[in-house]
């Protein structure tokens, strides 16, 4: 079940999504300072092509000190946008009967990619 979930997933806009996270992740990897930031979209892309049957939870000891520092860098230089793309997506597949399951999973993804530092993938 979990494996047609997220073939339908792709479908319903996690296809898209993904692509956003790996395109804007490798031009951020381009520069040095960029590179934490990258990788955490890296992170969220694979995330994002196959979260069912997957949880982001926060690691062990965590927030600490560098990633509550991250994580508001993160918000002030305008990542918040990507938890914008999933709210849009989350509404609009809660509309209908069918893409509730996905939608939910859209509104499941905000809180982790508005706060990304400190997270993994299990």
């Amino acid at each position: 079940m979990k494996t047609l979930g997220n073939l339908l997933w792709l479908i319903c806009g996690g296809l898209i999504v993904a692509i956003l996270y790996y395109i804007v992740g490798f031009l951020l990897c381009l520069t040095f300072i960029g590179i934490p930031f990258g990788a955490q979209l890296f992170k969220f892309g694979t995330y994002s092509l196959w979260p069912f049957g997957h949880q982001i939870v926060d690691r062990p000891d965590e927030p600490g000190c560098v990633s509550v520092a991250m994580n508001v860098l993160w918000i002030v230089l305008g990542w918040w946008e990507i938890a914008v793309v999933h709210l849009i997506f989350g509404v609009v597949l809660c509309v209908t009967i069918v893409g509730i399951p996905f939608g939910l999973q859209h509104l499941k993804m905000i809180i982790p990619t508005l706060l990304p530092f400190g997270k993994s993938i299990q």
